[in-house]
């Protein structure tokens, strides 16, 4: 997949970007690898894999999640996760309240993040932990 999308920007311009646009990115890229992770683990049809990939990706769930693997982070991922928090967001969130809302564009801003940068080992760990993390409900 690394062949046709094309993130040539170096990580001196992705620091400049808005952490809201590494929630952007991060928002898709996390959907898209739980939603691989239940097709690759359960025979659901579609409308259950979708009811099911919810669960993961709401705010409140992304809230808890960050909350849960904030320990491990490196001080640089916590800077990354400080800044997206601190965004300035003009969305109202519909299903959580505020502060929910807030970390988990927090966590979409660091996973949006890690993958701009390149830092796919890291990216790849910290999506595994989640995983590893959401089965612990």
């Amino acid at each position: 997949m690394e062949e046709w999308i094309n993130l040539n920007r170096p990580e001196e311009e992705i620091n400049l970007l808005s952490p809201l646009t590494w929630a952007y990115v991060g928002d898709c890229v996390y959907e898209l690898y739980i939603r691989t992770n239940l097709v690759n683990q359960t025979n659901l049809k579609p409308h259950k894999l979708h009811i099911e990939t919810i669960k993961y990706v709401k705010a409140r769930s992304q809230a808890k999640l960050l909350e849960r693997i904030h320990e491990n982070l490196t001080e640089e991922e916590k800077d990354i996760v400080r800044r997206g928090r601190n965004a300035e967001s003009h969305h109202l969130p519909k299903n959580a309240n505020v502060q929910e809302y807030r970390y988990a564009t927090a966590f979409e801003a660091l996973i949006g993040y890690l993958y701009l940068t390149k830092k796919t080992e890291r990216l790849r760990e910290i999506l595994e932990l989640t995983v590893d993390e959401t089965t612990k409900k």
